[in-house]
């Protein structure tokens, strides 16, 4: 049973990456981490088909019985559909929102059969999903963090070049467009973390004893700083903004970031 525990993690981990890789493909059209997302699916494919042809063929037993068996069948319904698109069409939107979906599914189902057959395990896997969704969400909004930087530094050495201003602080804070790159990229891996760490939070609440609010601060506080970094990324790759304009964006956001973090936190019902 322990062996067992660690391949439902196996399959979280490698679907989380894959999630990871699906959304830069997504917003940069980056051809790499689409097939690297792309195996990382495959191998989540490989083992969820070993778990279905063991219940099928040792078991005797096709998982489509009972509600939670279904949500089995359908997350790897899920990802047959999402693999056979992303090899033989180009339908980025489609494919992502596919595995958001889906990897939603497969957290739902594999939470709730390790508390049926890990037992203690299984309430340790569910407690060990709480301590992740904290890991990210703190890891994107250093990300955040990062992003918020490079933009205070762009619009430093902006004024600086503004205003002709040639001295040592000029150079060293760094070039405008590597700057203005790099502020982005963080935005870029911020987002799917801060995604997944919603995700996870959600399904612990759903599957763990304590009560989960919808309404609390905190949570929705957390969909609303999700919101604003989408917008942002909307801001940048559909509309085309770039430089002063999206930096300012990008640092209204972090304040944004910052009173859901500490002061809507400190209102909720059960986050810190």
């Amino acid at each position: 049973m322990f062996e067992l525990k660690w391949v439902y993690e196996l399959i979280l981990l490698l679907y989380g990456l894959s999630l990871i890789g699906y959304f830069i493909d997504f917003v940069q059209t980056n051809r790499k981490a689409n097939r690297t997302a792309f195996w990382l699916l495959s191998m989540v494919w490989v083992l969820q088909t070993f778990f279905l042809l063991t219940q099928v063929l040792i078991d005797e037993n096709l998982p489509i019985m009972t509600v939670y068996d279904g949500l089995y069948f359908y997350a790897w319904i899920l990802v047959t559909f999402s693999l056979i698109i992303n090899r033989l069409f180009r339908v980025d939107f489609l494919v992502f929102f596919t595995n958001v979906v889906g990897f939603l599914v497969v957290l739902i189902h594999l939470s709730t059969r390790a508390q049926n057959d890990l037992k203690d395990q299984g309430v340790e896997l569910v407690n060990e999903m709480l301590v992740v969704h904290i890991s990210l969400a703190i890891i994107s909004y250093g990300f955040f963090t990062l992003s918020f930087i490079f933009s205070i530094m762009y619009l430093l050495q902006y004024r600086l070049l503004k205003k002709k201003k040639w001295n040592a602080k000029l150079f060293r804070l760094g070039d405008l467009t590597k700057l203005d790159h790099f502020s982005y990229i963080s935005v870029i891996l911020g987002v799917p973390l801060l995604l997944i760490a919603i995700i996870l939070g959600v399904t612990w609440g759903y599957i763990s004893p304590d009560t989960f609010y919808w309404y609390d601060s905190k949570t929705l506080g957390s969909f609303l700083v999700l919101f604003v970094y989408i917008v942002y990324l909307v801001l940048r790759v559909v509309k085309g903004y770039q430089g002063r304009s999206i930096s300012i964006f990008n640092s209204g956001a972090f304040l944004f970031l910052l009173i859901n973090f500490f002061l809507f936190g400190s209102l909720s019902n059960f986050h810190f």
